[in-house]
Order: structure tokens, then C-alpha cells, then sequence
């Protein structure tokens, strides 16, 4: 039985991001993905409602509260892109919600996942305060970072979202970066095409992934269940070859060269495009690089939104191939916290890239310096110092790291013509956002998006408004690129920022912060000050029934350095009352009775009392003499071997506590109206599969059932319909929306029976894959020292029965059947062919579906045998009765499991 959920990113939906799905195979529940949404959607554009933003809140929130419910219970988590859509919320349901069972990617998809979470924790807690985990602290409890929020008249002044602002607050899920590298640690990574058999509650299952193309790493899953058949998990593919990575195999499986992920039991896919139509990539290409060019010989800059780690090498690569090409000086600007991060580790991780980029020079690649011949290629190997496999394709030397729009303006004049490659690309947040306020006010400057965005953010504000502008016939998703568009107006958005505070504010939190120091010593030492109380009132008690003296030590130590006074005070009978010894009394000695050392006429002081020690025999239970030095030897051994342990940790703390202390801050939202005076171009390169490649790949690859997700109504209805149009496709189409769950198979009775000696012993058993079969012909009898039935074999010339409901002493005698035998298996004709050439046999496709075997002769084959699959479970051989006819049978029967009656 499998059940499927989608948690977000559902089908027929407007929000098809981000990607969560529960699948349940048996008592196996599969996470797949688990991704994280715009945490700061626009809140001032008159393009967004209250009522969607509203809706957005709900959307997220919904989710975040069934994956929190859902996590604790969740067996095996499968990555399948580096992405935050497809990654983003994983780190903090590690952390926090209990999501701490075995999680599976790529080795590139858990690195650029790490990158893109670790840039999008940092740049949001620069600007909000997302304040301690709601879930574990409370609000009494929490930290204080030296960040404090705007008060309630700044709110009135600079702020006048700062209700939406503050709800918008409580719903963000921000892991720290700790919690990140934590969590992207604990991922298993594999290798394309690596069969992994899973253990523990998931033993019987066997996971595998494939190259899904778009990312880095980017994966498709399939699921290999022994009750359940194949599943296959295929999202965000790109059926087009690029310039750092490979086409998705599944284009080779529907082209019939890759079998793995034929015909699968579940095919659970997306619809995302299925009903639009991406322009030629030679064309998209020259759109770009003549926008670029045409901006900067304007000596006016561009503006290109990207995300942090899978998309932006494409447009990486495909940018120094151009500068390379045309000599261009112009900088090319990224302004990202990771960005040198992210491109060292891809340079490690060239095994995993395609496409063009290989160990020769991207600029001959484009055609530029191609004639120089050997000694030059020479010379430039040798001035590149890099190790790493693909040093000259990815050393990108003319690009340039900032970590923030200040180090960019530090750099470069605000009037200097460059190419600024800004994250996020969703304009919601971060460096990106900060250039647009102040960069789309300037005549000429051109904004280049590169993606849609997800609704209700900037991105998705300023992409609408392009499409508005463009013709019908010019639109994006028939296959054209469109022309860029002259933006005016006033667009009004909000900037958040994290300020230092200042004059009356620092004051204020500073006595604050002093006022709560105070309170929490005089906290401490009340506490201190009881703790000492009821320790020595129950030194007192003890006391009276013990006659055990004072701690050794502490006498020794007295006697040493000569009689030592103290003065302890305390409340009686609501007078103060002083007592004075030579050596220190434990508890409360006033409430005593009369005694040999009071003094009447001065009740409450104490007399000197000459200390006495009874030496303890310094041995155990057993016997044994108590060697300390011993003890302390190999205690000073242990910290020596912790201190190894921890020497590289050592340094860098050493460094994070002479580091400045962070000074007090607070966090403010700042509206500002934008002044449009730029131009605005749209131009595809995600890299996901248009409608034609999604209608042509799925039908070749003919899945049993199929799942349809992340689709919006127009995408997933176009997939259905060309579906139902085709002969051989299944009619078993689902298309869940948020929260629905489909159960897919049927439930079946079991029944247990026990099979007797003498059955077993004559039964042929035939190995199948992992598992072993035969036939069985028997007849259930009962037992009266057992409640299970017994299935025993029939003896020789039994009748058999030819009705479940006629007694077996009714039925006539029937003639002797001859044996029968059934073959378990489905043939691959790909798989035929290999066998038959390892015997000697040649075999060739002459025609769709039939593979032409026979022996060499000049100018064919000899003695041909044809071989045809006619249906499911059907083979035809048409040929002679030859030698190689009865070979190329044999060869068929090796590929199944024979099973004789």
C-alpha cells in the first residue's frame, strides 16, 4: 500500500513552491524534500493585497505547523536539489523539530543546500529580529543578543508596518548557522546511479539517484520497495544540455538507452511547464549577451537578481565565455556572503559537471584564442597555481567578490558601467533588494530577471508588470523572448536594517541592561545565601544523631593559619543576634538549649572550643588503600588528550572571544517609494523542462500510475489531457491538492499457512532477482494440536478440484495434465542484445520494439531470428528452426525465472 501527501507544493495550485511530500510505502514514511518559502514577502507594493498577504501567511504557516507535527515520525528524508525550495527548512527541522532520522542527497546537492541556507540565515537575521525558537524558549528566557526592537512611537514614525512586520516575525523558522552545519553534516551522500539498501526500519528498501539535470547534484530518486514495485520521485528536470551540466537521464529513458527508469510502478512528476513553451537557448543566449552589451557601451550598469548556489553558475560560465571572447574590462560584481565558498567547492566537484566546461580554457571554448598553439597553452596552465581538476574552466578571473552593497560602493562608483549579479533573486531581501532601491531610479540602468519569483514577492511584482507590457504573440511562455520594458511610477517598498543604537536609545539600553545584571547578582546570591542555609541546617540535623566532627581539611587549614572569627547574622524572634567562634560552626547554634558552652548572662555567644580531628582510616570497604596520586596522574592525562582533541577548535576560539563585541542595535523597516526610471528585460534560464520535452518524456517512459505535483491548474490539466490522448498511457493519473492523500494499490487479506516437510522437499525452487520461487500445488488440511492449516502436497494422481466450493469426494477424476511452466521476469531487449553478443550472436534494432539476431555474413546476418515484445508479459520469436534460433531462446529463458507445475 502506498499513501502520498503533498505537505506544499501541490498540484493545481498557484503556490507550487516550496516541495514537501510525505510517502507512505508500507510502514515507511519517505519525506520527500523539504523545502522553506519566502520569508519576507512584500508588504507595501499596491501590486499585493491584505488578503494576500494574508493568504501567503496562512500558506506557510499551515505547512510549517504539519511538517513540525509530521517530523518526529518521518523514517528516511530524500534530498533531490540544492536548493531553498527544495532544502530550505531542513536545517531547522533537524534542530528543532525532531527530524533526526536518515536523510539521503548528492554530494553536490548537500553542499550547495548548506551555501544557500547559510546566505539566506545570514542576510534575514541582519535585517529582522527572528527572535529565540517559539517551540523550546520562553519568552521570559530569552537571549538578549544586544538587539532590541523600535519602540512603540519609532513604530508610529519610521515604521508603519510593524504589526504585519511583528506577525510576519513569529511565523519565520530561521536555523542559526550552527544549526545549519549541524544539520547538512548529518546527510548521507551518494553517487549517481549508487544503489543503497536501506537498514532499520526501512530495511527491504533500496534507494537509488539519477541525474535530474537544472542543479549541481541534482537528483531523481527511485525507490525500490519489495511489496510496492518502483517508485520514481522526478522533479525540476531539464531535458537541454547547458554549459556545467548534462541533460536529465530520463530524456536517454525515454530515448530507450536508459532502462533503470522504465516503465515504474509510481511515477511521482511535476507539471510546471507543461503548458508553456521555452524559446531556443542560442536565442535566449544572444538576448542576454546583446542586453549586457548594449547596457554597459551606454556606460549605465545592469542589475541581475540570482540565487546563491545552483542557478548562478550557468549564467557564470556562459558570462566569462563572453568576456573572454570580447575582451571586455568591465567588472562583473557578486555580491554574495558565499560566493567564494560556493565556487571552490564546485571546482572540487568537476566529476559532477557537463556541458562544456571540461580542463580546456572556457575562452577557447567560445572561440577565442584557439590559433596560439601549444606554447601559450602551456603558459597559462603554469600561471594558474590550482590543483583542482577544472582550474581553467571555472577560475572566472573576471569576476569579483563583495559581501555587501557597502563593499561594492567602496569600490566602484554608483556611475562606474558594471554587471552586478545581486542574491537573492527574489528581490525579497538582502543585497539584491538594497541595490534595487536606489539602482532603478537611474535612467538606462537595466533590471535582467531571470526568474519568475514566487508570488507575492518583488521579483514576481516586477516580472508581472513586464508581462503586462508585451504582446500576446511575444509572451514567454510561447516560446518568444520578448522586448524590455520602460518602467515609471512610484513602486513602494520597505528596506529592513539592523542600526547601532544611539544617544538616548543606547542610554536607556545600557541602564537597562545594568538594572538586569544587578537584579540577576542579587538573584544569584539570594540564592547562594539560601543554598548555604539549608545545607547547614541539614549539617545540624545530621548532627544529632551522627557524631562525625568537621571536614579535616578545613580544620588543618584553620590550625594553620590561627583561630579564624566569623560573624554570621540572622533574624530571631525579630531582634539581630551575633555569635563569634574560634573555629566555624555549621547551622543554626542559637536554637539550641541550654549548654555547657552559653553564658547566662550573655545568651547567644559562643565560648572557643579547641578543635579536635578524628583521624579516618584511610582505606575502602575492601581493604584497599585509596591511591590518589594515581587518580590525579591519569586526570591530567585526560585533559592532555582532550586538549589534543580540541587544538583546531582551540584557535578559532580564541579568535571568536578577541573578536569586538557586537555593539547595541536595533532593527527598523524603513518605507521607501522608489522612483521607476529603468528598463526591465525577463529572460528564461532556470533550466526546467518546457511542455513539449515533459509531454514527450513521460509517455516513453510509461509509468503504471503516476503522481502530478508542483503544477499549477493550466500545467497539470495540459499534462492530463495529452496523457488521455495517448493509447498506451495509463488512465491512473492523480493530482493531489495541499494536504489530500491518495491512497495508491489495494489492501489485501493475508492469511498465514504452514507448509509441511514433504512439500518443501518437492518444490523446484528458481533464484529472481534477490528473492527464490516455485510453484505450489497442495491441499489444506487442519490439525488438532494446531490452529494453523497445514499445506501438504498432493499425492501422485489426485483429481484436482475444478470448483473452490464442490467437496473433493464429488469431483470425477480427471485425465493426467501434462507439467506446465510459468516465467517470472520482463524481457529487455537492450539486455538480450548483450548477452547474445557475449555468445557470439550479433543482434541489431531493425524497427521499433523487434531486435534482428543471427551469425555475420557479408552484408547481413545469417540465419535471422526476430524478436518482438507484443504486450505486457508477451514475447514473439519469428524466425527458422536453427542453431540460432534455439541459442537466442535459451538466452530468453536466462532472463527469467523458470517456474515449473
Amino acid at each position: 500500500m502506498i499513501t502520498f501527501r503533498p505537505l506544499a507544493g501541490s498540484a493545481r495550485s498557484d503556490r507550487i513552491q516550496p516541495l514537501a511530500y510525505l510517502l507512505q510505502v508500507d510502514d515507511v514514511r519517505i519525506l520527500l524534500d523539504c523545502g522553506s518559502p519566502d520569508w519576507c514577502p512584500e508588504q507595501s507594493t499596491s501590486a499585493v493585497t491584505n488578503e494576500h498577504l494574508k493568504d501567503q501567511a496562512h500558506h506557510w504557516q499551515q505547512y510549517c505547523d504539519t511538517l513540525r507535527e509530521l517530523s518526529p515520525t518521518i523514517d528516511l528524508v530524500l534530498l533531490s536539489h540544492g536548493d531553498l525550495s527544495h532544502a530550505g527548512l531542513f536545517a531547522y527541522a533537524y534542530a528543532r523539530w525532531g527530524l533526526r532520522c536518515p536523510a539521503y542527497s548528492t554530494l553536490p546537492a548537500q553542499a550547495m543546500a548548506r551555501i544557500a541556507a547559510i546566505e539566506e540565515t545570514e542576510s534575514i537575521r541582519d535585517e529582522a529580529d527572528v527572535g529565540p525558537d517559539p517551540d523550546t524558549t520562553p519568552a521570559s528566557d530569552a537571549p538578549d543578543d544586544h538587539a532590541m526592537d523600535i519602540d512603540d512611537e519609532e513604530q508610529g514614525k519610521d515604521n508603519s508596518l510593524a504589526p504585519e512586520r511583528k506577525d510576519g516575525e513569529r511565523s519565520k523558522f530561521i536555523p542559526t548557522t550552527f544549526e545549519i552545519q549541524e544539520a547538512f553534516d548529518s546527510i548521507n551522500t551518494l553517487r549517481y546511479s549508487q544503489p543503497t539498501h536501506l537498514s532499520g526500519k526501512a530495511q527491504g528498501l533500496t534507494i537509488t539517484p539519477f541525474n535530474a539535470g537544472h542543479t549541481i547534484g541534482g537528483a531523481i530518486w527511485k525507490i525500490r520497495s519489495p511489496s510496492a514495485g518502483t517508485i520514481v520521485y522526478a522533479v525540476d528536470l531539464n531535458h537541454m544540455r547547458e554549459r556545467h551540466l548534462d541533460a536529465t537521464v530520463m530524456r536517454q529513458a525515454a530515448g530507450g538507452a536508459f532502462e533503470p527508469l522504465l516503465r515504474p510502478d509510481l511515477l511521482i512528476t511535476d507539471a510546471q511547464r507543461a503548458d508553456a513553451a521555452s524559446s531556443r537557448r542560442k536565442d535566449r543566449d544572444a538576448a542576454l549577451i546583446d542586453a549586457i552589451t548594449a547596457t554597459l557601451e551606454r556606460r549605465s550598469s545592469m542589475l541581475l537578481p540570482c540565487d546563491a548556489s545552483s542557478r548562478v553558475l550557468e549564467m557564470l560560465v556562459l558570462l566569462d565565455q563572453h568576456w573572454s571572447f570580447a575582451r571586455l574590462k568591465y567588472p562583473i560584481c557578486l555580491l554574495s556572503r558565499t560566493g567564494r565558498e560556493m565556487l571552490t567547492f564546485v571546482r572540487s566537484m568537476m566529476e559532477w559537471l557537463g556541458g562544456t566546461v571540461s580542463k580546456e580554457d572556457v575562452g577557447e571554448e567560445a572561440g577565442g584564442n584557439s590559433h596560439r598553439g601549444g606554447r601559450n597553452k602551456r603558459k597559462r596552465e603554469d600561471d594558474v597555481d590550482e590543483e583542482a581538476v577544472g582550474a581553467f574552466a571555472l577560475r572566472f578571473k573576471h569576476l569579483e567578490f563583495f559581501p555587501t552593497p557597502q563593499a561594492l560602493l567602496q569600490t566602484y562608483s554608483s556611475k562606474d558601467p558594471k554587471l552586478i549579479l545581486a542574491v537573492p533573486a527574489s528581490l525579497s531581501h538582502g543585497p539584491s533588494r538594497v541595490l534595487f532601491a536606489d539602482f532603478a531610479a537611474v535612467p538606462d540602468n537595466v533590471i535582467l530577471l531571470t526568474a519568475r519569483g514566487e508570488p507575492g514577492t518583488l521579483s514576481r511584482v516586477l516580472f508581472d508588470r513586464w508581462d503586462a507590457a508585451q504582446r500576446e504573440d511575444t509572451k514567454w511562455d510561447k516560446g518568444k523572448i520578448g522586448n524590455n520594458v520602460l518602467l515609471d511610477g512610484t513602486l513602494k517598498i520597505s528596506l529592513s536594517s539592523k542600526v547601532p543604537l544611539q544617544g538616548e536609545e543606547l542610554e536607556e539600553y545600557l541602564t537597562k541592561q545594568k538594572a538586569e545584571r544587578e537584579r540577576a547578582a542579587a538573584q544569584a546570591a539570594a540564592a547562594a545565601r539560601k543554598q548555604r542555609l539549608l545545607e547547614a541546617d541539614a549539617d545540624v540535623d545530621s548532627s544529632d544523631s551522627d557524631s562525625d566532627t568537621a571536614d579535616e581539611e578545613d580544620v588543618e587549614r584553620q590550625l594553620a593559619g590561627g583561630a579564624a572569627h566569623e560573624e554570621d547574622d540572622w533574624e530571631a524572634d525579630g531582634a539581630r543576634l551575633s555569635l563569634s567562634f574560634d573555629i566555624f560552626l555549621k547551622g543554626n547554634v542559637a536554637k539550641g538549649a541550654t549548654s555547657f558552652f552559653r553564658n547566662a548572662g550573655r545568651e547567644g555567644r559562643g565560648f572557643r572550643m579547641f578543635p579536635y580531628v578524628e583521624k579516618r582510616r584511610r582505606v575502602d570497604t575492601y581493604g584497599e588503600v585509596v591511591d590518589v596520586g594515581m587518580w590525579v596522574r591519569r586526570g591530567k592525562i585526560m585533559e592532555e588528550e582532550q586538549e589534543n582533541e580540541e587544538g583546531k577548535g582551540g584557535a578559532e576560539e580564541e579568535d571568536a572571544k578577541k573578536a569586538p563585541e557586537e555593539p547595541p542595535s536595533k532593527f527598523i523597516s524603513t518605507p521607501v517609494n522608489v522612483q521607476l526610471a529603468c528598463r526591465l528585460l525577463y529572460i528564461d534560464l532556470e533550466g526546467l523542462n518546457d511542455g513539449r520535452a515533459t509531454k514527450a518524456i513521460i509517455p516513453q517512459v510509461n509509468p503504471r500510475k503516476m503522481v502530478i505535483v508542483h503544477a499549477p491548474q493550466s500545467g497539470t490539466n495540459a499534462l492530463i489531457e495529452t496523457c488521455a490522448n495517448i493509447r498506451t498511457m495509463t488512465k491512473d493519473i492523480y493530482a493531489p491538492g495541499l494536504g489530500d492523500e491518495v491512497q495508491i494499490g489495494q489492501q489485501t487479506n493475508s492469511f498465514s499457512v504452514s507448509l509441511s516437510d514433504e512439500l518443501l522437499a518437492s518444490v523446484r525452487m528458481s533464484r529472481f532477482e534477490d528473492n527464490e520461487v516455485g510453484f505450489v500445488r497442495g491441499r489444506i488440511t487442519t490439525s488438532a494440536s494446531s490452529t494453523m492449516p497445514v499445506l501438504d502436497p498432493l499425492p501422485p494422481g489426485a483429481p484436482l478440484p475444478s470448483s473452490a466450493n464442490a467437496p473433493v469426494s464429488h469431483i470425477p477424476r480427471l485425465a493426467q495434465r501434462l507439467p506446465h511452466s510459468t516465467m517470472i521476469g520482463e524481457l529487455k531487449l537492450t539486455a538480450l542484445k548483450s548477452r547474445l553478443a557475449a555468445v557470439g550472436i550479433c543482434a541489431e534494432f531493425a524497427g521499433e520494439g523487434v531486435l534482428v539476431c543471427g551469425l555475420r555474413a557479408d552484408g547481413g546476418l545469417k540465419d535471422a531470428v526476430a524478436v518482438r515484445k507484443t504486450g505486457r508479459g508477451r514475447v514473439e520469436m519469428e524466425g527458422t528452426a536453427c542453431e540460432v534460433y534455439y541459442k537466442v531462446r535459451k538466452e530468453i529463458y536466462g532472463l527469467h525465472a523458470l517456474v515449473a507445475a
